[in-house]
């Protein structure tokens, strides 16, 4: 939803935003030709099918078929809302999104309240982390300074049930507000009470930084639940979120490595002792969401655990949610550590530079894939290598279409002496490199051809003398030349991107996507061939309807008959 967001905002941002800069960013591309191409990000592919034309500042994907502008592009690679990919596109060319104003209320998506209390709320814990000797004392013991808990926003939840409610909701909205924010819960007789009390209080950031969530930990080993999390909220999905993840990326312009620990504390640890590459998730197994977050990030993602049972547990949880996504460039490595020792005790006692060795030899993916599936295996029986190679042959099929898939089959091949039978990728896998032909009709033609050039609208007089028309999408062209005519230096993107929450979104995609960028003198003239022939079809429909009924016209009528009478049946292009 476009929500408060000035349509000519959202253009003048189209207009100054390089798509090929914003996937760039993302996803790396290649030159060829007039267009930029890669491996599509949106489904798993060995040969590239992904093209970015600058021309267009469109993408499309001849494979899986995704396809749109930079905003589009964002919203489904960061998984972004309209206005958050507005404000994401904003910040980087430095320029502030304006709100409409207006009697109606703000839009579903507008979430700015929500936001507002949330860092109210880790405000107020941040002042009543001095308040407390108790948690003071366990900062201490922890070795925390002052700048980290400052840059973490550390706070504490004291005693009593209605501190942030006293606090802060002070009126029925902003009540209404703390419970949307899940900061309150309610008793069996429907009595509000804070959620977090006597606990370390963790601010749980979004990746724009903004407060969405808390993780509150007791400070007695004997204390249950040892941490406990917001619950899920219209800002806040556990699943999908990484604690410390806004730290990382404001700590590293240039990211190769990132690791995945399981405490808040391990995390906050290691980025004090100089290695700000830590992440946790938040009280749950990796998730599918998660290593795709964790990648976009980084190439080489560390997976550090407990050597225990349930570290091991979760180590191959994390595998088997990384498998879809380990397309090429893409590695994940598994750190598990002594037993009682967590990333925390380590860190304290090797410093930085015997954790980041660590980190160094940690073991490959392939390595513990293998390793852990043949651990209990008989390896110098047939039956005990029949057994690995079911094991493994649907988890390196989940694997995408790529060298590293096939490294594994034949990894697996040399180990048991079964060969992978892996699937064939399915067909979106194949690369297509250009749409195959379809038949249009002219309407569809010329608002194809006005997409990719719509500079030569000023060259269609008005009124439109193809109108009126009985035919499918003629009243859109016309839209299409008015919209082009009334913004000069509008691009292909913009155009589409002003049917964004109309019905016609779709379809107008689909035609950016299958009109190739061609000379534009030759489009121009394809496109004005194209006008001519549908204002020759309306005359010809006008001058059938007045013969039809030729004893009963008007004197003007007649008059619009005998200018009309030279129009052959056949038409003749005056364009060269």
């Amino acid at each position: 939803m476009r929500g408060l967001i000035p349509d000519s905002f959202i253009d003048e941002l189209l207009a100054r935003v390089d798509i090929v800069d914003v996937i760039e960013r993302r996803v790396p591309l290649k030159k060829a030709g007039r267009e930029w191409t890669a491996c599509c990000p949106f489904h798993n592919e060995r040969s590239p099918s992904f093209y970015v034309s600058p021309a267009k500042q469109f993408f499309h994907c001849f494979g899986c078929g995704a396809h749109g502008s930079a905003l589009k592009f964002l919203m489904d690679y960061e998984r972004l809302e309209f206005p958050d990919a507005v404000e994401e596109l904003a910040q980087t060319l430095g320029m502030t999104v304006p709100r409409e104003g207006g009697r109606d209320a703000a839009p579903r998506e507008d979430k700015t309240d929500l936001y507002a209390l949330l860092d109210a709320s880790a405000s107020w814990y941040q002042s009543e982390l001095p308040k407390s000797k108790e948690a003071q004392a366990y900062c201490k013991k922890r070795g925390l300074d002052a700048e980290t808990i400052a840059r973490f926003r550390l706070g504490w939840a004291p005693a009593g049930y209605d501190g942030v409610i006293k606090s802060l909701g002070n009126s029925e909205r902003r009540m209404q507000l703390l419970n949307e924010a899940g900061m309150v819960a309610s008793s069996e007789q429907g009595r509000k009470y804070d959620r977090f009390r006597e606990r370390l209080m963790f601010p749980i950031l979004d990746r724009r930084g903004r407060v969405i969530a808390f993780g509150g930990r007791v400070l007695q080993a004997e204390q249950t639940p040892k941490y406990l999390n917001s619950p899920e909220t219209p800002l806040f999905h556990k699943g999908r979120e990484l604690f410390a993840m806004w730290q990382v990326k404001q700590a590293n312009a240039n990211l190769p490595r990132i690791v995945v620990v399981e405490g808040y504390m391990d995390v906050i640890a290691l980025h004090q002792a100089g290695l700000p590459i830590a992440v946790a998730t938040l009280g749950t197994a990796t998730t599918p969401e998660h290593t795709e977050v964790l990648f976009r990030a980084a190439p080489d993602v560390v997976f550090c655990f407990d050597g225990d049972r349930a570290g091991r547990a979760a180590a191959w949880k994390a595998l088997e949610s990384a498998l879809p996504r380990l397309r090429d460039g893409r590695q994940a490595y598994f750190l598990f550590l002594p037993d009682g020792e967590d990333p925390d005790s380590l860190v304290r006692k090797e410093g930085k530079e015997g954790f980041e060795k660590r980190i160094k030899e940690a073991t490959p993916l392939s390595d513990y894939f293998f390793n852990e599936l043949s651990h209990d295996v008989e390896m110098g029986s047939l039956d005990g290598r029949a057994r690995l190679a079911e094991r493994a042959r649907p988890l390196i099929g989940k694997l995408p279409d790529g060298a590293f898939r096939d490294l594994m089959a034949q990894e697996l091949e040399r180990r048991s002496g079964a060969r992978a039978l892996l699937q064939p990728e399915a067909a979106t896998h194949r690369a297509v490199q250009r749409p195959v032909a379809v038949q249009r009709s002219l309407v569809r033609s010329a608002i194809a051809l006005l997409l990719a050039q719509p500079g030569v609208a000023d060259q269609v007089a008005k009124p439109y003398r193809f109108l009126p028309q009985d035919k499918p999408g003629i009243g859109l062209l016309a839209e299409l030349l008015d919209i082009a005519r009334s913004r000069p230096g509008i691009n292909s993107a913009m155009m589409v991107e002003h049917f964004a929450e109309r019905e016609e979104y779709p379809a107008l995609q689909k035609l950016m996507a299958a009109v190739s960028v061609g000379e534009p003198d030759r489009q121009a003239r394809e496109f004005l061939d194209a006008i001519a022939r549908l204002e020759h079809q309306a005359s010809l429909t006008r001058k059938r309807e007045l013969e039809s009924r030729r004893s009963a016209l008007s004197d003007a009528e007649k008059d619009e008959l005998r200018a009309l009478l030279p129009i052959r049946e056949t038409f003749t292009s005056d364009l060269s």
